[in-house]
């Protein structure tokens, strides 16, 4: 069987590794992957810069998603897996022109301990009683909602526009009020199915984890790679084997061919590819494109799928110039102080080797939905607007060492309600075309390791067909 990955990010490159697995363990398989690019890896960029450690796409995953570290274990670098260093834990949030600790007990936007829920300065009284009356609001009995409506309707507008809306918007560079919660957080709408209230359902959580802290005395919420996130889509080429991973073949149709091989992948160049099966996994607006020729009506749902762009700017500093103490993770940026950042993660801080001695390394996010324009401005300019947000809000004056500049155009799916919808109607028209298969970040999960399971199940549906 002739199997062709189309899109060498982190899905593709799991679900060439998987094909790579399925071969040596005797499947009847011959596969490649083609990627656009010069590079492999997606928006999984790691570079060395001196002694610095710069991830220019996520920096870390959640631990509790298991799917990294199963890789790493694999791969064997389950050793090089990183913990974020909890003791230094504390995340701010910016809020009427200075800094607010989040209260000790806030999982995700959710206060489970009283006291540094009381003491908090990020909220007013009228807005702590609010959050509170999550204790007594009733069920909605079903359909979905945005998640703005869902943390208004639960916790209070204060909340959504303080917490949730830069911590959980901002984990999808997303507008909480064109969020599908059901495509995005759906463990929010069964925690309200079965607790009740969201307070009730994270309490009972912290419970089960300290009954079992025992054993797992040394988990924290995110995991990074000691080197940089780059570690496992370059452990993952290696062991698919590069030969067989061609860059710089951008696809440009896809076509079937009335014959066996089924389809005929066709690449800038008059290159074509015969292939019994195909796994796309470039964005849903990439794969509409060459798509196309093949299913019209597929090509058009894949259009409705909406994209945010984002950047991150690094810079690094000696840390005597800094004026910072920086202990914490860093701190969100609610998009109603209307500033012209996202948030910024204090990466020294946070991971142990990011920087060498004596000096610190910041990320800054620009962009998402409500600065797009940000995204176009050039390298120089997009320093200065970041150095200029870090003056006014962390008095940081000094000149940095360097900075370097990610952009991600178009980088973020938005999974606006309907998203669910439209993924059934996408299945529907890929029943039509047997041996044809998405997988990334536009369809059922937009972090690293959905990316890279999506890939494996694709992968699975074929050598197991």
């Amino acid at each position: 069987m002739k199997v062709v990955v189309v899109g060498g990010g982190a899905a593709g490159l799991a679900a060439a590794y998987a094909l790579r697995r399925a071969a040596d363990e005797g499947h009847d398989v011959d596969w490649l992957l083609l990627e656009k690019d010069g590079r492999l890896g997606g928006k999984i960029w790691t570079e060395r810069i001196g002694e610095f450690i710069v991830d220019g796409g996520p920096d870390c995953y959640l631990t509790e998603k298991p799917w990294i570290a199963q890789m790493a274990a694999r791969l064997g670098i389950e050793d090089h897996l990183l913990p974020s260093d909890d003791d230094r834990k504390k995340t701010f949030i910016y809020s009427g022109g200075r800094m607010h600790e989040l209260p000790d007990g806030v999982w995700m936007m959710v206060p489970t301990k009283f006291m540094p829920f009381v003491k908090t300065s990020l909220f007013s009284w009228p807005g702590k009683m609010r959050m509170g009356m999550d204790l007594f609001v009733p069920r909605r009995v079903d359909g979905d909602e945005t998640l703005a409506d869902f943390v208004r309707r639960r916790l209070g507008r204060e909340c959504l526009e303080k917490l949730a809306e830069p911590m959980v918007g901002g984990v999808h560079a997303a507008d909480p009020y064109q969020m599908s919660l059901q495509a995005t957080f759906p463990r929010f709408l069964e925690m309200e199915r079965k607790h009740g209230s969201l307070i009730k359902a994270f309490l009972a959580a912290r419970k089960r984890m300290a009954s079992t802290a025992s054993g797992n005395s040394g988990r924290t919420y995110f995991t990074t790679l000691r080197y940089g996130m780059q570690e496992i889509t370059d452990g993952m080429a290696d062991v698919a084997g590069r030969e067989r991973l061609l860059t710089g073949k951008r696809v440009v149709r896809i076509e079937e061919r009335g014959a066996t091989p089924r389809y005929a992948v066709h690449v800038a160049g008059d290159l074509t590819y015969p292939a019994d099966a195909v796994v796309v996994s470039t964005e849903a607006y990439t794969a509409a494109e060459f798509l196309r020729p093949l299913d019209g009506r597929l090509a058009k749902l894949l259009d409705t799928i909406p994209w945010t762009s984002a950047a991150t700017v690094s810079l690094a500093y000696r840390g005597d110039t800094i004026g910072h103490d920086l202990h914490g993770f860093g701190f969100l940026v609610p998009s109603v102080e209307k500033r012209k950042i996202m948030a910024s993660t204090w990466s020294s801080t946070k991971w142990p080797g990011r920087a060498p001695e004596g000096h610190a390394l910041l990320r800054v996010f620009v962009g998402g939905p409500h600065n797009q324009s940000l995204v176009e401005l050039d390298d120089a300019a997009m320093v200065r607007v970041v150095r200029d947000e870090l003056r006014e809000m962390m008095g940081i004056t000094a000149e940095p060492e360097f900075a370097r500049v990610f952009r991600w155009v178009k980088g973020m799916p938005q999974y606006t309600l309907g998203h669910l919808e439209r993924l059934e109607a996408m299945e529907e028209r890929l029943a039509e075309h047997p041996g044809l298969y998405l997988c990334g970040a536009s369809y059922r999960g937009i972090g690293t390791g959905d990316c890279m399971n999506s890939g494996e199940v694709a992968v699975g549906k074929i050598v197991g067909a």
